[in-house]
């Protein structure tokens, strides 16, 4: 339950559905087993996993949904040593090379046959709406998971109108600033990680790790004209994460002092402890996110219709 990643969007119109209706829109378009001969599948399941039973959980607003995909697995190296096999036979067959076309065809033969035989690979992504704090909040390292997410979200209910966050100055120079003028906010502090990049595509890259990031090398590199791309920090005595500089959220760690608060749940009852874990986490995270906004002159709302404000 407890989010590690986190990519989050913007609306740029208000997200008016209710939890009944998004429950409806994601019941016609629930996960189900691939076919012995599809590749892959990708739907909607209980937002609480096993223990749930509604595709849609409610906690002070917020609404959770889980999606899950399915691939077939097929190794790269069966596939090649199969078309091969009958790129061979046809130039032995005909005296000649098979064409770009006809090879194209052998590897749809060939993938349609070992289909039924392959194994499957399953994924679950998280992610929660907040319609208060006009966000939509994804738990994957990956963007492509989490445009994957938006994008059957958007297919289930018609529309999806999102933009990613994107600062007047440039974030790896915002944090850069953070370094060498100490200009973080009072709820952050600099964590001792960080990663930073010379300009240009064959610029260097220094990575450090258990360093001071005010000490005297770091500022050597800074200097130099490298900039953060990836910085450790800590919130509000809350959690810790590595920011990067597309405002990604990776390797989220919520301390001990969080999860001590729902403690006094008896933990038998695994609904109740799931609903207070999401109920907790996502206020938390609705103020991390708000907080981490501010340190880029940036507001939640900056990307409603003017009318919507």
């Amino acid at each position: 339950m407890w989010f590690k990643n986190l990519y989050f969007f913007a609306f740029t119109r208000p997200f008016k559905w209710s939890e009944q209706e998004l429950e409806q829109h994601l019941s016609e378009h629930p996960y189900t087993p691939c076919a012995s001969t599809e590749q892959s599948h990708f739907g909607w399941v209980n937002a609480l996993g096993k223990h749930g039973n509604t595709l849609v959980h409610t906690a002070n607003g917020n609404f959770l949904m889980c999606a899950r995909k399915e691939e077939k697995i097929l190794p790269a190296p069966v596939v090649k040593d199969m078309l091969e096999e009958r790129c061979a036979k046809l130039e032995e067959e005909q005296g000649r090379s098979a064409t770009k076309k006809e090879k194209e065809q052998f590897k749809e033969d060939i993938t349609f046959e070992l289909l039924p035989r392959a194994f499957s690979r399953f994924s679950d992504t998280h992610g929660y709406v907040s319609p208060q704090h006009n966000i939509i909040v994804i738990n994957s390292s990956s963007r492509g998971k989490a445009e994957d997410f938006l994008a059957l979200l958007r297919k289930v209910l018609g529309t999806l109108p999102v933009t990613s966050f994107s600062p007047d100055q440039a974030p790896d120079e915002v944090m850069t600033d953070w370094i060498t003028e100490q200009s973080l906010g009072d709820n952050f502090q600099l964590g001792t990680e960080a990663e930073f990049n010379a300009l240009g595509d064959d610029g260097a890259v220094v990575r450090v790790k258990n360093q001071d990031l005010t000490s005297p090398e770091i500022k050597t590199h800074i200097d130099a004209e490298k900039y953060a791309v990836k910085v450790a920090l800590e919130w509000d005595d809350a959690m810790s994460c590595i920011l990067c500089d597309d405002l990604a959220v990776k390797r989220l760690k919520f301390f001990d002092v969080l999860h001590e608060q729902n403690d006094d749940i008896d933990k038998d009852d695994i609904i109740a402890r799931l609903d207070a874990d999401f109920a907790l986490m996502s206020g938390e995270l609705n103020r991390f996110i708000s907080d981490l906004l501010a340190e880029f002159s940036l507001k939640t709302t900056d990307y409603l219709d003017d009318e919507d404000k």
